[in-house]
């Protein structure tokens, strides 16, 4: 019989109290899952596996501008490479990165089926395709590297994988987090960009700034979605503390449903959005349940309207029926009013810990500095390193004849290095570096070029080390880093901040107690918040004439398209405003003109409306100014740009915020000259396309970037549009978003539609693309106008003939062909004008 191993006795087995190993074995377990999958990093707002994913879709060149690639490639490269997990929980990590109703701002752009707001499952990662987002690649991984950022094996060591991405923009705040970890979780909300950027760059000039100013920066959250929060208490509860319960419902409207078939028309709730990560489909199947079983009464009809344009769900009610009781039952009895439980839970130098709005935004100013000092640091020791070799390879150059007479007489390489070293008292480096040279470099201008190198060089290692020694000049870089991604990926506010009528008074005394003590101390300044903010559509017409219609009272008695009594005035622009905005009107003499809406008198009736110059300043009357554009100032005009164009072909694009507080007087604008003046005006923003036209049927595509179109100041003239020919004029000046399309008509009457992805995309400058051609010499392109589906174009002629034709029904073409002709000229007749009417 064997005898047994006494293990007991060679001290190969610890004795250990039971409850102490499983004590030590669980709090290494969930410190694992802790720091390993749950909770997100401070810094960069990721949990693993999405940093995983988007460093192993860096690694395949899977950019914006490279082709969508299979979902299973980029899962198959995560699971062998960094996250030996199982596939589907991968697969389903990156689908939310893609879904633009879970993420604000998603990370990763996707073709393919990736989900619906109805629960509906994505399709199989072998059909789906995938690439980077443009606010993914740039805010997160345009500055990876060793140089930034610590990297470590993975876990088999054969990979090196970064620890953090060194992120532009808190993705925390932006995108939110959820994540159940062991005895702990966070649910992060998600923000706008806009607003998060404007906190940010205020305590970086402010760190003491008071917590009531920074939540007047950052009011509260922005959900993917939409929908309502109703009251601040829970967002201030949530901001001060790092927890707080947040109500949110969504978004329904009363609308009276036509009549059919005989039956009269019906109330309808119509719901447009839900609060976040509400089930659509679960939503409609809990109301049904409720009516069915007595819950909720006076519904008759339910139904589900939503198509690719957005959600649209129509609750039909009975006859006789309280929409408002209706409305209140569906948010006391299902989930379209919801509560969102904040917790501001991330791991901070690894260690989970509940943060304040202002330590979220504070861990990450600190994050950003470090990851710039970072950055400068090794790209002023590659300046310096470059810089040494340029100076040696140009004082080689200054004595070229010692050299060629050092290299002609020496017996090997050894012997000349040494030689150069001791003729030229160069180092070791700057002699390899000439001996390295190629004969080329020996020409006037390969000279030219490094000198050129070498002054370039000392001027960017004097702005490095400035940046690396003064904290200030390095917070003003970095504050113009997140202004330019502002610019570029900020939008408007989704979700609305609801304040209950209690609570809006009580804010309302405040500001009523704050507004007379600042009167008080300044008796000049006077306030205008006595009249009530009152809802208004404003319509302007082809004649110059506002009409100002109460949206409440009265209907506009203009008929279709028509602004008065004469046949060629009517409607070309609609304006849904409140008598709180300020109307600012562009003129050809390159000045811009604020007009307060409550001060255009309302209109009733026929009436044409009031000439909109005579609302202007008495100068802009005097000089009988032309009224090229007017809009309604919008409420954060940081976030909208201008583009201006002259008669001459002058363009400039000018920052929206330049317009805000303007006096009675007006503004210049832009500059021109004697015999210029400023034809077109279009509201843009980045990556939007612009494209122009000229009279001899050519366009010009170009994408609207900070390199194509800076930021001018308004005393600026512009640059050239595009090369014009003799004779040749701009007619048209437009922004598209991509798949947009182009009206085109000539002069004779032909027209047709032109797909904007049909245009390549060129540059300032250019002479664009032939798109018209014309059966007669005489014809030219005569205007470029939007083709929306629903809307007109409105064609004028020099015998005062106005033709009236939809655009739905004006063909597609390419750029080959004349169009089709919509309207038969008279003898001695010609189209002088093409505009869209309402």
């Amino acid at each position: 019989m064997a005898k047994q191993l006494n293990l007991l006795a060679t001290g190969q087995i610890i004795p250990t109290p039971l409850h102490a190993e499983m004590q030590r074995s669980y709090l290494e377990y969930a410190m694992s899952v802790i720091v390993g999958r749950a909770l997100p990093d401070v810094r960069d707002g990721l949990k693993p596996v999405h940093r995983r994913i988007l460093y192993a879709m860096h690694e395949l060149g899977l950019t914006p501008d490279r082709p969508y690639r299979k979902c299973a490639r980029v899962v198959g490269d995560v699971l062998g490479k960094y996250h030996p997990h199982g596939d589907q929980s991968v697969y389903d990590a990156l689908v939310r990165l893609v879904q633009d109703f879970s993420s604000r701002y998603p990370l990763l752009a996707g073709h393919g089926n990736f989900g619906s707001v109805d629960n509906d499952p994505p399709a199989a990662m072998r059909y789906t395709e995938t690439r980077l987002a443009a606010i993914g690649n740039e805010a997160l991984l345009s500055e990876i590297g060793e140089a930034t950022v610590d990297f470590i094996g993975n876990f088999d060591n054969s990979q090196q994988e970064p620890t953090v991405l060194p992120a532009q923009l808190p993705i925390l705040l932006l995108n939110g987090c959820a994540g159940i970890a062991v005895g702990m979780a966070t649910n992060v909300p998600p923000h706008n960009l806009g607003e998060v950027v404007d906190g940010l760059i205020a305590l970086i000039d402010r760190p003491d700034l008071s917590d009531e100013k920074l939540w007047e920066l950052v009011p509260g959250p922005d959900f993917p979605t939409g929908g309502e929060i109703i009251g601040t208490e829970g967002i201030r509860e949530a901001y001060s503390t790092g927890r707080g319960i947040i109500p949110v419902r969504g978004v329904a409207t009363i609308e009276e449903m036509p009549a059919s078939r005989g039956r009269r028309g019906r109330t309808a709730l119509v719901v447009t959005e839900l609060p976040f990560q509400v089930n659509k489909a679960s939503w409609i199947e809990k109301v049904a349940e409720l009516v069915n079983h007595g819950r909720i009464e006076g519904i008759a009809d339910l139904r589900d309207e939503s198509d690719r344009d957005g959600m649209r769900v129509v609750v039909e009610l009975k006859r006789d029926t309280n929409p408002q009781d209706v409305l209140s039952n569906l948010y006391k009895q299902t989930a379209l009013c919801t509560n969102f439980g904040a917790i501001l839970l991330a791991l901070v130098d690894g260690q989970p810990r509940q943060l304040t709005l202002r330590e979220m935004l504070h861990e990450f100013i600190s994050f950003r500095e470090q990851t710039l000092t970072r950055q400068y640091s090794h790209e002023l020791g590659e300046a310096e390193k470059r810089l040494h070799i340029v100076q040696g390879l140009v004082a080689s150059l200054s004595q070229l004849d010692a050299v060629i007479e050092i290299l002609r007489n020496a017996p090997d390489g050894s012997s000349a290095k040494i030689s150069l070293q001791e003729r030229l008292n160069i180092s070791e480096v700057q002699s390899d570096a000439i001996l390295a040279m190629p004969m080329r470099r020996l020409t006037g201008l390969e000279r030219q070029n490094l000198q050129a190198e070498l002054e370039q060089l000392s001027e960017r290692i004097g702005v490095l080390r400035v940046l690396l020694s003064d904290r200030h000049e390095l917070l003003k870089a970095l504050k113009k880093d997140l202004r330019t991604l502002k610019r570029k990926f900020a939008d408007a506010r989704r979700t609305k901040i609801v304040v209950p009528r209690k609570s809006r008074q009580t804010t309302e005394t405040k500001e009523r107690k704050t507004d007379k003590k600042t009167t008080a101390d300044n008796p000049q300044q006077t306030t205008d918040n006595t009249q009530p903010s009152e809802e208004v559509t404003l319509e302007f017409t082809r004649r110059g004439y506002v009409r100002r219609l109460s949206k409440s009272g009265n209907k506009s008695a203009s008929g279709k398209g028509n602004g008065g009594s004469r046949p060629d005035d009517f409607v070309v622009q609609l304006e849904q405003t409140d008598t709180t905005a300020e109307l600012i009107v562009l003129t050809g003499g390159g000045k811009a003109y604020p007009v307060k809406v409550r001060d255009i008198p309302p209109t009733t009736g026929q009436s044409r409306g009031t000439p909109l110059i005579t609302l202007l300043s008495s100068s802009a009357q005097a000089a009988a100014e032309t009224i090229v554009s007017h809009f309604v100032l919008p409420k954060e005009p940081e976030n909208a740009d201008l583009i201006l164009l002259s008669k001459q072909g002058k363009i400039k694009r000018l920052p929206m915020v330049e317009l805000a507080n303007i006096s009675g007087r007006g503004l210049t604008i832009i500059k021109l000259k004697e015999d210029d003046e400023l034809k077109y005006v279009n509201l843009t923003k980045s990556g939007e396309h612009l494209i122009l036209a000229t009279t001899g049927g050519r366009l010009l595509k170009v994408e609207v970037t900070e390199e194509q179109f800076p930021a001018m100041g308004r005393a600026t003239m512009g640059v050239q549009a595009s090369r014009l020919r003799r004779g040749e004029q701009v007619v048209g000046c437009v922004t598209l978003r991509p798949d947009d399309s182009v009206l085109l008509v000539s002069g004779l009457g032909y027209a047709k539609r032109l797909p904007e992805n049909t245009l390549r995309l060129g540059n300032l400058g250019d002479i664009g693309t032939q798109v018209m051609q014309f059966t007669d010499k005489t014809d030219v392109l005569l205007g470029m106008v939007p083709a929306r589906k629903g809307e007109a174009v409105i064609l004028l002629t020099n015998r005062e003939r106005v033709v009236r034709s939809p655009i739905d029904s004006i063909r597609f073409w390419g750029k080959d062909g004349t169009g089709d002709r919509i309207l038969q000229l008279n003898a001695d007749e010609k189209i002088v004008n093409v505009v869209i009417g309402q």
